[in-house]
Protein backbone atom coordinates (compact mmCIF):
# COMPACT_ATOMS: atom_id res chain seq x y z
CA UNK A 1 0.00 0.00 0.00
CA UNK A 2 1.16 3.60 -1.10
CA UNK A 3 1.94 5.89 1.64
CA UNK A 4 0.10 8.48 0.48
CA UNK A 5 -3.00 6.24 1.10
CA UNK A 6 -2.91 5.58 4.98
CA UNK A 7 -2.37 7.62 7.87
CA UNK A 8 0.03 6.94 10.79
CA UNK A 9 -3.41 5.86 12.55
CA UNK A 10 -4.69 3.57 9.83
CA UNK A 11 -1.39 1.94 9.77
CA UNK A 12 -0.82 1.47 13.79
CA UNK A 13 -4.63 0.25 13.45
CA UNK A 14 -3.73 -1.92 11.04
CA UNK A 15 -0.76 -3.47 12.78
CA UNK A 16 -2.76 -3.79 16.04
CA UNK A 17 -5.59 -5.42 14.14
CA UNK A 18 -3.20 -8.45 12.70
CA UNK A 19 -1.80 -9.09 16.46
CA UNK A 20 -4.97 -9.16 18.04
CA UNK A 21 -6.59 -11.27 14.64
CA UNK A 22 -3.50 -13.93 15.21
CA UNK A 23 -3.83 -13.81 19.13
CA UNK A 24 -6.95 -14.87 19.01
CA UNK A 25 -6.65 -17.03 16.75
CA UNK A 26 -4.16 -18.79 18.45
CA UNK A 27 -5.55 -19.36 21.62
CA UNK A 28 -9.25 -20.50 19.86
CA UNK A 29 -6.66 -23.32 18.90
CA UNK A 30 -5.05 -23.56 22.53
CA UNK A 31 -8.65 -23.96 24.21
CA UNK A 32 -8.66 -27.62 22.06
CA UNK A 33 -5.78 -28.88 23.14
CA UNK A 34 -3.16 -29.03 26.63
CA UNK A 35 -3.43 -25.45 27.94
CA UNK A 36 0.64 -25.24 28.20
CA UNK A 37 0.09 -24.95 24.21
CA UNK A 38 -1.50 -21.23 24.60
CA UNK A 39 0.81 -19.01 23.11
CA UNK A 40 0.19 -16.35 26.22
CA UNK A 41 0.31 -18.97 28.65
CA UNK A 42 4.09 -20.08 26.99
CA UNK A 43 5.21 -16.60 27.17
CA UNK A 44 3.88 -15.77 30.48
CA UNK A 45 6.11 -19.11 31.88
CA UNK A 46 9.05 -18.43 30.05
CA UNK A 47 8.90 -14.49 31.38
CA UNK A 48 8.73 -15.99 35.24
CA UNK A 49 10.85 -18.05 34.63
CA UNK A 50 13.57 -15.91 33.09
CA UNK A 51 12.55 -13.12 35.60
CA UNK A 52 15.05 -11.89 38.57
CA UNK A 53 14.35 -12.59 42.38
CA UNK A 54 13.87 -8.81 42.82
CA UNK A 55 11.40 -8.83 40.10
CA UNK A 56 9.05 -12.05 41.22
CA UNK A 57 9.20 -10.48 44.61
CA UNK A 58 8.26 -6.66 43.52
CA UNK A 59 4.93 -8.80 41.45
CA UNK A 60 4.13 -10.61 44.94
CA UNK A 61 4.21 -7.93 47.19
CA UNK A 62 2.19 -5.48 44.41
CA UNK A 63 -0.57 -8.00 43.16
CA UNK A 64 -0.17 -11.13 45.43
CA UNK A 65 -2.56 -13.53 43.89
CA UNK A 66 -3.55 -11.12 41.18
CA UNK A 67 0.24 -11.69 39.48
CA UNK A 68 -0.53 -14.15 37.04
CA UNK A 69 -3.55 -11.61 35.97
CA UNK A 70 -1.09 -8.67 35.84
CA UNK A 71 1.49 -10.59 33.58
CA UNK A 72 -1.20 -11.33 31.53
CA UNK A 73 -2.24 -8.11 31.05
CA UNK A 74 1.01 -6.70 30.19
CA UNK A 75 1.68 -9.27 27.62
CA UNK A 76 -1.39 -8.03 25.91
CA UNK A 77 -0.24 -4.55 26.02
CA UNK A 78 2.90 -5.68 24.77
CA UNK A 79 1.17 -7.07 21.99
CA UNK A 80 -0.96 -4.79 21.37
CA UNK A 81 1.97 -1.82 21.39
CA UNK A 82 4.44 -4.25 18.97
CA UNK A 83 1.55 -4.37 16.74
CA UNK A 84 0.76 -0.55 16.59
CA UNK A 85 4.49 -0.43 15.71
CA UNK A 86 4.71 -3.01 13.39
CA UNK A 87 2.11 -1.06 10.97
CA UNK A 88 3.86 2.14 11.55
CA UNK A 89 7.32 0.71 10.07
CA UNK A 90 5.41 -0.82 7.30
CA UNK A 91 4.30 2.49 6.56
CA UNK A 92 7.44 4.32 5.73
CA UNK A 93 9.90 1.23 5.64
CA UNK A 94 8.11 -2.23 4.04
CA UNK A 95 8.84 -5.43 4.72
CA UNK A 96 10.00 -4.34 8.37
CA UNK A 97 6.82 -4.15 9.71
CA UNK A 98 5.63 -7.57 7.85
CA UNK A 99 9.08 -8.96 9.79
CA UNK A 100 8.46 -7.76 13.16
CA UNK A 101 4.76 -9.40 13.20
CA UNK A 102 6.66 -12.46 12.04
CA UNK A 103 9.17 -12.24 14.47
CA UNK A 104 7.25 -11.60 17.54
CA UNK A 105 4.59 -14.50 16.33
CA UNK A 106 7.45 -16.70 15.87
CA UNK A 107 8.87 -16.31 19.77
CA UNK A 108 5.51 -17.00 20.75
CA UNK A 109 5.42 -20.05 18.75
CA UNK A 110 9.18 -21.29 20.30
CA UNK A 111 8.13 -20.59 24.07
CA UNK A 112 4.98 -22.58 23.53
CA UNK A 113 7.52 -25.41 22.08
CA UNK A 114 9.87 -25.05 24.47
CA UNK A 115 7.28 -25.75 27.15
CA UNK A 116 4.95 -28.03 25.68
CA UNK A 117 7.32 -30.58 24.77
CA UNK A 118 5.70 -32.08 21.67
CA UNK A 119 5.24 -30.48 18.21
CA UNK A 120 0.77 -29.89 18.70
CA UNK A 121 2.27 -27.36 21.62
CA UNK A 122 3.27 -25.05 18.48
CA UNK A 123 0.16 -25.45 16.50
CA UNK A 124 -2.09 -22.43 18.20
CA UNK A 125 1.60 -20.16 18.17
CA UNK A 126 1.18 -21.54 14.32
CA UNK A 127 -2.21 -20.40 13.37
CA UNK A 128 -1.54 -17.79 15.24
CA UNK A 129 0.99 -16.24 13.04
CA UNK A 130 -0.45 -17.47 9.49
CA UNK A 131 -3.76 -15.21 10.83
CA UNK A 132 -1.49 -12.12 11.71
CA UNK A 133 0.52 -12.07 8.41
CA UNK A 134 -2.96 -12.66 6.48
CA UNK A 135 -4.65 -9.84 8.25
CA UNK A 136 -1.44 -7.82 7.89
CA UNK A 137 -1.07 -7.84 4.38
CA UNK A 138 -4.83 -7.93 3.28
CA UNK A 139 -6.00 -4.83 5.39
CA UNK A 140 -5.05 -2.19 3.19
CA UNK A 141 -6.52 -3.29 0.24
CA UNK A 142 -9.64 -2.07 2.28
CA UNK A 143 -8.34 1.43 1.84
CA UNK A 144 -8.26 0.97 -2.15
CA UNK A 145 -12.01 -0.37 -2.89
CA UNK A 146 -13.55 1.27 -5.68
CA UNK A 147 -16.09 3.59 -4.79
CA UNK A 148 -19.80 2.62 -6.74
CA UNK A 149 -20.21 4.83 -9.89
CA UNK A 150 -17.07 5.11 -10.82
CA UNK A 151 -17.89 3.83 -14.58
CA UNK A 152 -20.19 6.53 -15.16
CA UNK A 153 -17.08 8.99 -14.73
CA UNK A 154 -15.67 7.41 -17.89
CA UNK A 155 -17.25 9.33 -20.85
CA UNK A 156 -17.67 7.90 -24.28
CA UNK A 157 -16.49 4.31 -24.07
CA UNK A 158 -18.73 1.85 -24.04
CA UNK A 159 -19.53 -0.24 -20.81
CA UNK A 160 -17.94 -3.44 -21.59
CA UNK A 161 -15.05 -1.93 -22.66
CA UNK A 162 -14.78 0.31 -19.73
CA UNK A 163 -15.05 -3.02 -17.58
CA UNK A 164 -12.01 -4.21 -19.20
CA UNK A 165 -10.03 -1.66 -19.16
CA UNK A 166 -10.57 -1.03 -15.70
CA UNK A 167 -9.55 -5.09 -14.93
CA UNK A 168 -6.71 -4.72 -16.17
CA UNK A 169 -5.77 -1.57 -14.94
CA UNK A 170 -4.45 -0.87 -11.11
CA UNK A 171 -7.38 -0.45 -9.41
CA UNK A 172 -8.51 3.42 -8.94
CA UNK A 173 -7.99 5.27 -5.85
CA UNK A 174 -11.25 4.79 -3.57
CA UNK A 175 -12.91 7.70 -2.49
CA UNK A 176 -11.42 8.88 0.58
CA UNK A 177 -14.63 8.51 2.94
CA UNK A 178 -15.52 5.09 1.06
CA UNK A 179 -12.21 3.70 1.29
CA UNK A 180 -12.03 4.56 5.17
CA UNK A 181 -15.32 3.60 5.78
CA UNK A 182 -14.69 -0.09 4.62
CA UNK A 183 -11.08 -0.56 6.61
CA UNK A 184 -12.41 0.93 9.79
CA UNK A 185 -15.02 -1.71 9.74
CA UNK A 186 -13.55 -4.28 8.40
CA UNK A 187 -10.23 -3.60 11.16
CA UNK A 188 -12.93 -3.41 14.13
CA UNK A 189 -14.51 -6.37 13.29
CA UNK A 190 -11.18 -8.43 12.90
CA UNK A 191 -10.24 -6.99 15.48
CA UNK A 192 -13.66 -8.22 18.18
CA UNK A 193 -13.57 -11.46 16.62
CA UNK A 194 -9.88 -11.70 17.46
CA UNK A 195 -10.88 -10.71 20.74
CA UNK A 196 -13.91 -12.86 21.36
CA UNK A 197 -11.83 -15.70 20.16
CA UNK A 198 -9.06 -15.00 22.84
CA UNK A 199 -11.98 -14.74 25.34
CA UNK A 200 -13.53 -18.28 24.09
CA UNK A 201 -10.46 -19.61 23.97
CA UNK A 202 -9.44 -19.04 27.34
CA UNK A 203 -13.18 -20.20 28.52
CA UNK A 204 -12.57 -23.54 26.61
CA UNK A 205 -9.57 -24.57 28.33
CA UNK A 206 -9.98 -22.52 31.74
CA UNK A 207 -10.17 -22.64 35.33
CA UNK A 208 -14.31 -23.07 35.84
CA UNK A 209 -14.64 -26.14 33.38
CA UNK A 210 -11.38 -27.59 34.75
CA UNK A 211 -12.43 -27.03 38.34
CA UNK A 212 -15.94 -28.82 38.15
CA UNK A 213 -14.32 -31.81 36.01
CA UNK A 214 -11.98 -32.55 38.74
CA UNK A 215 -14.43 -31.88 41.57
CA UNK A 216 -17.21 -34.29 40.15
CA UNK A 217 -14.40 -36.97 39.48
CA UNK A 218 -13.50 -36.65 42.87
CA UNK A 219 -14.44 -39.01 45.71
CA UNK A 220 -12.93 -38.33 49.02
CA UNK A 221 -12.48 -41.05 51.50
CA UNK A 222 -13.54 -41.33 54.78
CA UNK A 223 -10.78 -39.88 57.12
CA UNK A 224 -10.23 -42.95 59.71
CA UNK A 225 -10.03 -40.63 62.65
CA UNK A 226 -12.15 -37.50 61.51
CA UNK A 227 -11.58 -34.15 63.82
CA UNK A 228 -14.24 -33.11 65.69
CA UNK A 229 -15.54 -29.42 64.89
CA UNK A 230 -13.71 -26.20 65.46
CA UNK A 231 -14.76 -25.24 69.01
CA UNK A 232 -16.63 -21.98 69.29
CA UNK A 233 -14.17 -20.49 71.84
CA UNK A 234 -11.66 -20.78 68.62
CA UNK A 235 -13.45 -18.07 67.09
CA UNK A 236 -14.01 -14.33 68.48
CA UNK A 237 -16.25 -13.01 66.15
CA UNK A 238 -14.74 -9.70 66.09
CA UNK A 239 -15.72 -7.88 63.31
CA UNK A 240 -12.85 -7.06 60.26
CA UNK A 241 -10.75 -10.07 62.37
CA UNK A 242 -9.14 -12.84 60.43
CA UNK A 243 -11.39 -16.11 60.74
CA UNK A 244 -9.74 -18.98 62.68
CA UNK A 245 -10.37 -21.35 59.36
CA UNK A 246 -9.53 -19.23 55.77
CA UNK A 247 -12.40 -19.71 53.35
CA UNK A 248 -11.33 -21.76 50.47
CA UNK A 249 -12.32 -18.99 47.68
CA UNK A 250 -10.24 -16.64 50.03
CA UNK A 251 -7.04 -18.70 50.26
CA UNK A 252 -4.31 -16.93 48.94
CA UNK A 253 -2.59 -18.00 46.21
CA UNK A 254 1.01 -17.66 45.21
CA UNK A 255 3.75 -19.83 42.52
CA UNK A 256 4.78 -19.91 39.52
CA UNK A 257 2.40 -21.77 37.41
CA UNK A 258 0.69 -19.31 34.90
CA UNK A 259 -1.58 -21.01 33.66
CA UNK A 260 -3.51 -23.31 36.71
CA UNK A 261 -2.28 -27.25 35.52
CA UNK A 262 -5.45 -29.28 35.26
CA UNK A 263 -4.66 -32.64 35.64
CA UNK A 264 -7.20 -35.61 36.31
CA UNK A 265 -7.15 -37.87 38.89
CA UNK A 266 -7.12 -40.86 36.92
CA UNK A 267 -4.08 -39.07 35.33
CA UNK A 268 -1.94 -38.58 38.21
CA UNK A 269 1.03 -40.71 39.07
CA UNK A 270 3.37 -40.14 41.85
CA UNK A 271 6.62 -41.56 41.20
CA UNK A 272 9.18 -41.91 43.90
CA UNK A 273 12.96 -42.67 43.61
CA UNK A 274 16.69 -41.89 43.56
CA UNK A 275 18.39 -42.57 47.02
CA UNK A 276 15.78 -45.55 47.70
CA UNK A 277 15.98 -49.62 47.89
CA UNK A 278 12.90 -49.69 45.71
CA UNK A 279 11.56 -47.19 43.33
CA UNK A 280 7.64 -46.75 43.69
CA UNK A 281 5.30 -45.11 41.22
CA UNK A 282 1.49 -44.80 42.54
CA UNK A 283 -1.75 -43.98 40.91
CA UNK A 284 -5.12 -42.28 42.33
CA UNK A 285 -6.16 -45.93 43.72
CA UNK A 286 -2.83 -46.56 45.02
CA UNK A 287 -3.01 -43.78 47.12
CA UNK A 288 -6.68 -43.57 48.17
CA UNK A 289 -5.96 -46.95 49.65
CA UNK A 290 -3.62 -45.36 52.26
CA UNK A 291 -5.11 -44.16 55.54
CA UNK A 292 -6.72 -40.41 55.43
CA UNK A 293 -6.62 -38.29 57.96
CA UNK A 294 -7.94 -34.55 58.90
CA UNK A 295 -5.28 -31.80 59.77
CA UNK A 296 -5.76 -28.54 61.00
CA UNK A 297 -2.66 -26.49 59.29
CA UNK A 298 -1.59 -23.21 58.94
CA UNK A 299 0.48 -22.61 55.45
CA UNK A 300 2.35 -19.37 55.10
CA UNK A 301 4.49 -17.61 52.03
CA UNK A 302 8.02 -17.10 52.18
CA UNK A 303 7.14 -13.86 50.60
CA UNK A 304 4.31 -12.83 53.30
CA UNK A 305 5.80 -9.42 54.45
CA UNK A 306 5.48 -8.13 57.92
CA UNK A 307 1.21 -8.24 58.65
CA UNK A 308 1.07 -9.14 55.13
CA UNK A 309 -2.06 -12.00 54.05
CA UNK A 310 0.17 -14.72 52.40
CA UNK A 311 -1.07 -16.56 54.92
CA UNK A 312 -4.10 -18.95 54.93
CA UNK A 313 -5.86 -21.66 57.74
CA UNK A 314 -7.74 -24.73 56.45
CA UNK A 315 -8.80 -28.07 57.20
CA UNK A 316 -6.85 -30.79 55.29
CA UNK A 317 -7.55 -34.46 53.76
CA UNK A 318 -4.86 -36.46 53.56
CA UNK A 319 -2.37 -39.24 53.62
CA UNK A 320 1.10 -39.34 55.68
CA UNK A 321 3.73 -38.89 53.42
CA UNK A 322 6.08 -40.98 55.94
CA UNK A 323 4.80 -44.76 55.77
CA UNK A 324 4.45 -43.91 51.28
CA UNK A 325 8.28 -43.52 51.67
CA UNK A 326 9.23 -46.28 53.86
CA UNK A 327 7.46 -48.57 51.48
CA UNK A 328 10.57 -46.95 48.98
CA UNK A 329 13.10 -47.80 51.51
CA UNK A 330 14.98 -44.62 52.09
CA UNK A 331 18.65 -45.14 51.50
CA UNK A 332 20.83 -43.90 55.30
CA UNK A 333 22.47 -41.17 52.88
CA UNK A 334 19.28 -39.22 51.59
CA UNK A 335 18.51 -35.94 53.42
CA UNK A 336 16.03 -34.71 51.44
CA UNK A 337 12.98 -35.19 49.26
CA UNK A 338 12.89 -33.19 45.98
CA UNK A 339 9.28 -32.85 44.81
CA UNK A 340 8.29 -31.78 41.61
CA UNK A 341 4.87 -30.18 39.91
CA UNK A 342 3.18 -31.73 37.18
CA UNK A 343 4.81 -28.12 35.58
CA UNK A 344 8.46 -28.76 36.46
CA UNK A 345 8.32 -26.55 39.47
CA UNK A 346 10.34 -28.11 42.04
CA UNK A 347 11.05 -27.96 45.85
CA UNK A 348 13.90 -29.33 48.39
CA UNK A 349 11.96 -30.63 51.97
CA UNK A 350 14.19 -32.08 54.43
CA UNK A 351 13.75 -35.83 54.44
CA UNK A 352 13.49 -35.71 58.27
CA UNK A 353 10.71 -33.46 58.22
CA UNK A 354 8.43 -35.80 55.98
CA UNK A 355 9.19 -38.85 58.61
CA UNK A 356 8.78 -37.07 61.84
CA UNK A 357 6.39 -38.97 63.19
CA UNK A 358 5.35 -35.47 65.46
CA UNK A 359 4.73 -33.54 62.26
CA UNK A 360 2.02 -34.23 60.20
CA UNK A 361 3.54 -34.28 56.29
CA UNK A 362 1.21 -34.81 54.61
CA UNK A 363 -0.29 -35.60 50.87
CA UNK A 364 -3.24 -33.72 50.76
CA UNK A 365 -6.52 -34.44 48.47
CA UNK A 366 -9.23 -32.20 50.14
CA UNK A 367 -9.72 -28.59 51.66
CA UNK A 368 -12.23 -27.61 53.95
CA UNK A 369 -14.65 -30.56 53.57
CA UNK A 370 -14.10 -30.62 49.82
CA UNK A 371 -12.11 -31.71 47.14
CA UNK A 372 -8.86 -29.75 46.56
CA UNK A 373 -9.33 -27.05 43.86
CA UNK A 374 -6.97 -27.05 40.66
CA UNK A 375 -5.60 -22.97 42.01
CA UNK A 376 -4.51 -24.88 45.28
CA UNK A 377 -2.81 -28.20 43.82
CA UNK A 378 -5.81 -31.24 42.86
CA UNK A 379 -5.71 -33.72 42.56
CA UNK A 380 -2.56 -34.17 45.39
CA UNK A 381 -0.08 -31.64 46.59
CA UNK A 382 2.24 -31.53 49.53
CA UNK A 383 1.39 -30.10 53.09
CA UNK A 384 4.02 -30.07 55.46
CA UNK A 385 3.59 -27.71 58.63
CA UNK A 386 6.03 -25.76 60.38
CA UNK A 387 8.30 -24.85 56.54
CA UNK A 388 8.00 -22.30 54.44
CA UNK A 389 5.61 -23.90 50.89
CA UNK A 390 8.69 -23.25 48.61
CA UNK A 391 10.83 -25.78 50.35
CA UNK A 392 7.95 -27.91 51.21
CA UNK A 393 4.05 -27.27 50.00
CA UNK A 394 4.52 -29.02 46.41
CA UNK A 395 1.00 -28.30 44.28
CA UNK A 396 0.14 -30.98 41.80
CA UNK A 397 2.99 -33.43 43.01
CA UNK A 398 3.69 -35.88 40.52
CA UNK A 399 7.60 -36.99 41.54
CA UNK A 400 9.80 -37.13 44.62
CA UNK A 401 13.52 -38.01 44.37
CA UNK A 402 15.35 -38.34 47.73
CA UNK A 403 18.28 -37.40 47.38
CA UNK A 404 21.16 -34.66 49.39
CA UNK A 405 21.22 -30.99 49.80
CA UNK A 406 24.87 -31.42 48.26
CA UNK A 407 23.39 -32.60 45.01
CA UNK A 408 20.29 -31.10 44.35
CA UNK A 409 19.17 -27.59 43.87
CA UNK A 410 15.08 -26.66 43.84
CA UNK A 411 13.61 -24.00 42.13
CA UNK A 412 13.65 -20.84 44.51
CA UNK A 413 16.99 -22.22 46.45
CA UNK A 414 18.94 -21.49 43.15
CA UNK A 415 17.65 -17.97 43.06
CA UNK A 416 19.55 -17.14 46.42
CA UNK A 417 16.46 -18.48 48.87
CA UNK A 418 17.88 -20.36 51.85
CA UNK A 419 16.93 -24.40 51.23
CA UNK A 420 15.77 -25.06 54.64
CA UNK A 421 13.07 -22.89 55.69
CA UNK A 422 11.29 -23.22 59.08
CA UNK A 423 8.10 -20.35 59.51
CA UNK A 424 9.11 -17.62 61.56
CA UNK A 425 6.77 -16.80 64.66
CA UNK A 426 5.03 -14.00 63.71
CA UNK A 427 1.87 -11.92 64.44
CA UNK A 428 -0.25 -9.56 63.08
CA UNK A 429 -3.34 -6.82 64.24
CA UNK A 430 -6.37 -6.99 61.81
CA UNK A 431 -8.27 -4.33 63.71
CA UNK A 432 -8.29 -2.08 63.36
CA UNK A 433 -6.70 -1.51 59.92
CA UNK A 434 -4.16 1.44 58.97
CA UNK A 435 -5.43 4.40 57.85
CA UNK A 436 -9.08 4.78 59.48
CA UNK A 437 -9.96 7.05 61.59
CA UNK A 438 -10.94 5.66 64.43
CA UNK A 439 -13.35 7.64 67.42
CA UNK A 440 -12.28 7.71 70.95
CA UNK A 441 -13.44 5.57 73.46
CA UNK A 442 -13.53 1.44 74.15
CA UNK A 443 -12.49 -0.57 71.58
CA UNK A 444 -10.85 -4.23 70.57
CA UNK A 445 -7.82 -4.53 69.28
CA UNK A 446 -7.16 -8.21 67.77
CA UNK A 447 -5.36 -10.38 65.41
CA UNK A 448 -4.07 -13.71 64.49
CA UNK A 449 -0.50 -15.15 65.43
CA UNK A 450 1.31 -18.31 64.31
CA UNK A 451 4.09 -20.29 64.56
CA UNK A 452 3.17 -24.37 63.02
CA UNK A 453 4.95 -27.31 64.42
CA UNK A 454 5.54 -24.95 68.04
CA UNK A 455 2.14 -23.42 68.75
CA UNK A 456 1.38 -19.88 70.69
CA UNK A 457 1.86 -19.23 74.56
CA UNK A 458 0.72 -15.39 74.44
CA UNK A 459 0.19 -11.95 72.68
CA UNK A 460 1.42 -8.65 73.40
CA UNK A 461 0.29 -5.89 72.72
CA UNK A 462 1.54 -2.03 72.87
CA UNK A 463 0.62 1.22 72.29
CA UNK A 464 2.95 4.23 71.82
CA UNK A 465 6.06 3.45 74.15
CA UNK A 466 4.42 1.87 76.99
CA UNK A 467 4.73 -1.32 78.29
CA UNK A 468 4.16 -4.92 76.56
CA UNK A 469 0.24 -5.37 77.59
CA UNK A 470 -0.99 -9.58 77.60
CA UNK A 471 -3.41 -10.06 74.67
CA UNK A 472 -6.21 -12.58 75.68
CA UNK A 473 -6.11 -15.51 73.36
CA UNK A 474 -9.05 -17.56 71.98
CA UNK A 475 -8.88 -21.29 72.03
CA UNK A 476 -6.25 -23.00 69.94
CA UNK A 477 -7.03 -25.84 67.25
CA UNK A 478 -4.00 -27.14 67.80
CA UNK A 479 0.13 -26.18 67.66
CA UNK A 480 -0.30 -26.20 63.44
CA UNK A 481 -2.52 -23.36 63.35
CA UNK A 482 -2.70 -19.89 63.61
CA UNK A 483 -4.85 -18.23 66.97
CA UNK A 484 -7.17 -14.99 67.25
CA UNK A 485 -6.06 -12.94 69.90
CA UNK A 486 -7.74 -9.32 71.60
CA UNK A 487 -7.03 -7.10 73.77
CA UNK A 488 -9.54 -4.16 74.88
CA UNK A 489 -8.46 -0.43 74.13
CA UNK A 490 -9.36 2.45 76.01
CA UNK A 491 -8.14 4.89 72.75
CA UNK A 492 -7.83 8.37 73.73
CA UNK A 493 -7.80 11.86 71.00
CA UNK A 494 -4.61 11.72 68.89
CA UNK A 495 -1.71 10.04 66.72
CA UNK A 496 -0.80 6.47 68.25
CA UNK A 497 1.28 3.82 67.26
CA UNK A 498 -0.12 -0.14 67.60
CA UNK A 499 3.04 -2.94 68.06
CA UNK A 500 2.20 -6.80 68.47
CA UNK A 501 4.28 -9.23 69.16
CA UNK A 502 3.95 -13.19 69.73
CA UNK A 503 5.52 -15.22 72.05
CA UNK A 504 5.91 -19.40 71.09
CA UNK A 505 5.29 -22.27 72.98
CA UNK A 506 8.68 -23.07 73.03
CA UNK A 507 9.62 -19.86 74.91
CA UNK A 508 10.90 -17.63 71.62
CA UNK A 509 9.85 -13.43 71.72
CA UNK A 510 8.99 -12.81 68.42
CA UNK A 511 11.88 -10.13 67.28
CA UNK A 512 12.00 -6.77 66.86
CA UNK A 513 14.56 -6.58 64.02
CA UNK A 514 13.01 -6.24 60.74
CA UNK A 515 14.64 -8.53 57.64
CA UNK A 516 12.87 -8.95 54.29
CA UNK A 517 11.40 -12.43 52.86
CA UNK A 518 14.78 -13.20 51.62
CA UNK A 519 16.22 -15.49 52.31
CA UNK A 520 14.06 -17.59 54.72
CA UNK A 521 11.23 -15.22 55.69
CA UNK A 522 10.81 -11.24 56.92
CA UNK A 523 10.99 -10.57 60.72
CA UNK A 524 9.98 -7.88 63.18
CA UNK A 525 7.02 -6.20 64.41
CA UNK A 526 4.05 -5.55 63.36
CA UNK A 527 3.27 -1.90 64.18
CA UNK A 528 1.81 1.00 62.45
CA UNK A 529 0.17 4.60 63.00
CA UNK A 530 -3.54 5.63 63.94
CA UNK A 531 -5.74 8.73 64.06
CA UNK A 532 -8.00 8.90 67.16
CA UNK A 533 -10.64 11.60 67.15
CA UNK A 534 -12.16 13.26 70.05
Amino acid sequence: MARGTQTKGDAALRGITAVVAGLGAGELVAGAIPPHASPIAAVGGVLIELAPTWAIELGIQLFGSWDKVAILVSIVLVVVGLGAVAGLVERVRPPMGMIIVVAFGAAGLLAALLRGGNAMSGLPGLVGVVVAVLAFRLLPRALRRRPVGVLAAVPDVPEAAASDALEAAEPAPAAPEVGRRAFLAWAGGLTLVGALAAVGGATMSGLGRAGSAIASALRLPVPARPLPPIPAAAELAIPGLTPVVTPVADFYRVDTAFVVPKLAPEDWRLRIHGLVGQELELGWDDLVSFEFEEFDVTLVCVSNPIGGEYAGNARWLGTRIAPILDLAGPLPESDMAFSTSVDGWTASTPLETLRDPERSAILAIGMNGVPLPPEHGAPVRMIVPGLYGYVSATKWVTDIELTRFDRRTAYWTTYGWAPRAPVRLQSRIDVPQPGVALQAGPMQLAGVAWHPFTGIAGVEVRVDEGPWLAAELAAAIGIDTWVQWHLPWEATAGHHTLAVRAIGADGEVQTAARQGGIPDGATGHHSFAVRVEG
